[in-house]
């Protein structure tokens, strides 16, 4: 029974009293003693802490009433918000048969006796309709499903990883094919042997008047991307100097290419490797690190069909694992930018462009840029819209469970994008930054490739720690080659666009959507292009 009570307030609003409904005894009185308080406020409070004890009292009648097997509005309301205003937790109504059937491990339940597993969610609620069976059997069947479903999306997951793989791994038939020709015009055609630059252009080289960019790569059709955007763009082409770097059996196609298809007024520049002095004398660090690093390499993660058959490690390991045989991790056009003070000694600034890069605008601007005294101007990757790919901290790359690297560094530190960097190479040459390269490269082979992820950037961070000049995210979009949320509108907004990741602009798994922004650079009515089959899509 609900018992009533009674509010009681003498005339003076000095005494407030609260009676039970048979007043025999007083249950709560207030006296106001001093003239300074609100007689009004102390009126209302009391007021509503009178009805919310009468709303409690009616609520836990209701409740009794109803009995433990029925729950009316205001019952149901009772149970919910009484034990969250005591602190109190609601038991679970999920039986615990179920937990501990799908807690236990996977390879402790019977699959001899279990039936076939439901292969979809329609079979299994059909099923479940049709047999009502008891809460350990749904939870059996349940887990069966489910683990089922997660070994197949686990294999289809690394088949995915697999096939990118060889596809992003593997030169298309297409640029063999335009190698091959080129090579054969460097031997029988003059014209593809012509001195790059020519004889009156050579001063340019050297000249810090010009504005110096330098291209290292082996793709001889991605180098001509990037040098026909960047010259496309530029308000004064006839100020641009290109150095081409690349490997010795790439040289001669690549100098054929540039001789057959001059980008005038520009100046072109191709080199190979085997040019420069320094670098055929003596012992150059970087070349003994990658060796030492593919020895390493092989020893330590094996071959693809053994990294695929781990029926243990997460897919993203093996992807990471599969990520490690890529040629470009070996290629030493991949760590040669560490080298660049070497390389143009008579330089004091260039700019930097990787080869799966498509300049959008004038680069000039770049030369006005003040880096305070800095050696490395480039875009910070943890600021930005697309928080998929401009979220990237030390702690993405560099791997911080490492004693040696929780030491030295911050893992909220923003990183920074390698692809289209300003190099200030007259202060560089005040820095160790080479020196601390190498000695990491070494801290890493020491280590079993354990200190960060694959690539020439964890390395970089490292190097540059502490010479780094943010400059504007405008001159360097990413993530074109690995995300395809970048729209052409959007990718049409920045200065330079980078395809970094496996869906290389050249290859047939690159984004549909995205490719034309690369291939308007391409043309496809020469005759070498025609005649390799090198399509738009």
């Amino acid at each position: 029974m609900i018992k009533a009570m009674q509010l009681h307030i003498s005339p003076s609003l000095r005494h407030v009293t609260v009676l039970p409904a048979k007043g025999v005894k007083e249950f709560i009185k207030v006296k106001v003693g001093s003239k300074r308080l609100s007689y009004r406020m102390v009126f209302y409070c009391l007021l509503f802490l009178t009805f919310l004890l009468r709303f409690v009292f009616v609520l836990t009648a209701i409740d009794t009433i109803d009995g433990e097997r029925k729950c009316s509005t205001l019952g149901c309301l009772g149970k919910r918000i009484g034990p969250r205003i005591l602190g109190k937790r609601l038991e679970s109504t999920v039986p615990e048969v179920i937990y501990q059937v799908l807690e236990e491990p996977s390879e402790q339940i019977d699959t001899q006796t279990r039936p076939e597993s439901p292969q979809t969610l329609e079979e299994f609620i059909a099923e479940m309709k049709n047999g009502r069976p008891d809460a350990k059997t749904f939870a059996v069947k349940l887990k069966a499903m489910v683990t089922q479903l997660e070994e197949r999306t686990r294999t289809a997951k690394i088949q995915e990883y697999l096939y990118r793989h060889v596809a992003s791994s593997s030169i298309p038939k297409q640029l063999h094919c335009l190698a091959l020709k080129l090579a054969h015009e460097h031997s029988t055609n003059s014209n593809a042997r012509l001195q790059l630059p020519s004889p009156a252009l050579v001063p340019a080289l050297v000249d810090n008047s010009y504005f110096h960019f330098v291209l290292a790569s082996d793709n001889i059709l991605a180098a001509s991307v990037v040098a026909s955007s960047l010259v496309q763009n530029f308000n004064r082409p006839e100020k641009i100097v290109l150095h081409i770097i690349t490997d010795r059996k790439t040289y001669s196609p690549m100098h054929a290419w540039f001789s057959l298809h001059p980008l005038t007024p520009a100046i072109i520049e191709v080199k190979g490797l085997h040019h420069f002095d320094w670098f055929t004398k003596g012992k150059v660090p970087v070349m003994e690190a990658m060796e030492k690093d593919q020895k390493a390499r092989s020893q330590f993660r094996g071959g693809s069909s053994a990294i695929v058959a781990n029926k243990t490690e997460k897919p993203k390991i093996i992807a990471a694992k599969l990520q490690a045989l890529s040629p470009k991790y070996n290629s030493l056009m991949n760590h040669i930018r560490i080298h660049l003070p070497e390389l143009f000694p008579s330089l004091d600034k260039v700019v930097f462009l990787d080869d799966d890069i498509v300049v959008q605008t004038d680069l000039s601007p770049l030369w006005n840029i003040d880096m305070n005294g800095k050696v490395n101007g480039a875009v910070e990757t943890c600021r930005g819209e697309d928080k998929y790919v401009m979220s990237k901290r030390f702690k993405s790359y560099l791997n911080f469970s490492h004693p040696l690297i929780a030491k030295h560094f911050d893992p909220s530190e923003c990183a920074w994008a390698y692809g289209m960097n300003i190099f200030d190479l007259e202060a560089w040459r005040k820095t160790n930054i080479s020196r601390t390269y190498y000695y990491w490269l070494q801290q890493n082979l020491m280590s079993d490739l354990s200190l960060w992820q694959l690539g020439t950037l964890p390395p970089g961070l490292i190097a540059f720690h502490g010479h780094v000049h943010p400059i504007g995210p405008f001159w360097h979009m990413l993530g074109l080659g690995y995300q395809d949320n970048t729209t052409i509108a959007e990718a049409k907004t920045a200065g330079v666009i980078h395809f970094n990741g496996r869906a290389k602009p050249w290859l047939d798994i690159a984004f549909p959507q995205l490719r034309p922004l690369w291939t308007k650079y391409v043309n496809f009515s020469d005759k070498l292009i025609k005649s390799c089959h090198i399509r738009a899509s």
